[in-house]
C-alpha cells in the first residue's frame, strides 16, 4: 500500500493551511551586528552530525556569542522589527535548525495511516513515548478499523489506560473505526474534510495524519510549536488555526512539514516551557527571548533532553538516521 510505505518512513505533518493573515503586532528588531558577532552554539555542530548520539551537546563554545546576539535581537530600546526583517530572521532560524536536526521526524511509532491516526488520538494529554509504549498491544489486538470497531469498550479502555483519559479515547477510537468501516471501506481517507468528520478527530490530528502518512505539506501546531513561534516573535496569536495561517505566510509551502518537525524537536530538547536551555541553544543569537532560561553553558547543557542530553528518544522504533537511542518498551528495566 502506497500510503503505508510513506507512513513508515520519515515524512511530515499538516496540510490545507490558510496563508492570508499577518501578525497582529510587530515584534522587536535586532540591533546592528546582533548576528554578526554571535558564536554558533556547541549543540549545533554536534546535532548536525548524524552519528553523534553520545555527546551531541559537546563541542567548542564561547560564552559571549549567543548572549551578545540575543541582546541585540530584542533588547530594551531596540527599534521595532519590520515584517521583512522578521521573515528573514525566521527563515534563517529554520535553516540553522535544519543543520541541528537533519534527522527530525514524527515521534510516534506507526506502520500505516490507521496506526498513525490511532496513535495521534492517543497522544492527547500525554507523551509520545507513553503512546509508543502502549500501541504495540493495541495494534496486536486491533490491527484494522474493522477489528477496533468491534472492540469491547472495557477491554480497549484497559489497554490504553496508561495514556490517560482512556474512556473518552476509547469512545473516539471505536467511533472513528466504525466510521472508517462504514463510510470509507476500512481505509483512512486522504482529505482533511473527511478526516475531521471522524469522531474525535480535529484539524490538528487530521493534519498530522495527512502530513506523515500521505506526504501532504503542512504545519503541525501543537503546544511546542505554538509556544516557540510566539517566543520567537513570529506571531502573537494563541488560536492554533491563526498561528498556522501566520506561520504559513512566512515560509514557502515546501518547508512546512520539516519546519514543524524541527520546531517541535527544538521545543522538546532545548527550548523547554519552564526553563529553556538558552546557554546551549544553537539559535540563541537569533532569539528575541534569550535569557528567559538558563544562560550559563554548563548549567544549560544539563537541561538538554533526549539525544541532545545523551538519553533515549521517544520512539521504540526510530528512523535509521536517528542519532539517539531507542526508547524502552513499557515495563522494561
Amino acid at each position: 500500500m502506497t500510503a503505508q510505505a510513506k507512513g513508515a518512513g520519515r515524512v511530515s505533518a499538516e496540510p490545507n493551511s490558510a496563508v492570508g493573515e499577518q501578525p497582529s503586532a510587530k515584534p522587536k528588531k535586532a540591533t546592528k551586528g546582533s548576528t554578526r558577532t554571535s558564536a554558533k552554539s556547541p549543540v549545533k555542530g554536534a546535532g548536525a552530525a548524524k552519528g553523534s548520539a553520545k555527546e551531541p551537546a559537546q563541542g567548542k563554545e564561547t560564552s559571549k556569542g549567543p548572549a551578545a546576539g540575543a541582546k541585540g535581537a530584542g533588547g530594551a530600546g531596540a527599534k521595532p522589527e519590520s515584517r521583512l526583517a522578521m521573515v528573514r530572521r525566521a527563515r534563517r532560524m529554520n535553516r540553522e535548525l535544519a543543520e541541528v536536526y537533519p534527522y527530525a521526524h514524527p515521534e510516534l511509532d506507526f506502520r500505516n495511516p490507521f496506526e498513525l491516526l490511532v496513535a495521534t488520538v492517543l497522544s492527547a494529554q500525554t507523551t509520545d513515548l507513553r503512546v509508543n509504549q502502549t500501541t504495540p498491544a493495541v495494534f496486536a489486538k486491533y490491527p484494522t478499523p474493522e477489528d477496533m470497531a468491534a472492540a469491547v469498550p472495557e477491554e480497549l479502555e484497559e489497554i490504553i489506560r496508561p495514556t490517560g483519559f482512556f474512556r473518552a479515547k476509547a469512545k473516539s477510537l471505536i467511533g472513528l473505526s466504525t466510521a472508517l468501516r462504514d463510510r470509507f471501506d476500512g481505509e483512512v481517507p486522504g482529505r482533511l474534510a473527511d478526516l475531521v468528520s471522524l469522531p474525535g478527530v480535529g484539524r490538528k490530528t487530521a493534519n498530522v495524519v495527512l502530513g506523515n502518512a500521505f506526504d501532504v505539506p503542512g504545519l503541525t501546531v501543537d503546544t511546542h510549536f505554538g509556544r516557540l513561534v510566539r517566543r520567537w516573535k513570529w506571531t502573537e496569536q494563541e488560536d492554533p488555526e491563526k498561528v498556522e495561517a501566520e506561520i504559513a505566510a512566512i515560509f514557502p509551502k515546501s518547508e512546512w512539514t520539516m519546519l514543524s518537525h524541527r520546531v517541535i524537536f527544538h521545543g522538546r530538547r532545548i527550548c523547554h516551557s519552564r526553563k529553556p536551555a538558552c546557554g546551549a541553544c544553537p539559535i540563541a543569537h537569533l532569539c528575541p527571548s534569550y535569557g528567559e532560561g538558563e544562560t550559563d553553558p554548563e548549567k544549560a547543557r544539563k537541561l538538554l533532553k533526549y539525544e541532545m542530553g545523551g538519553y533515549p528518544g521517544q520512539r521504540l522504533n526510530p528512523p535509521p538516521d536517528y542519532p539517539g537511542k531507542a526508547a524502552a518498551p513499557m515495563g522494561a528495566v
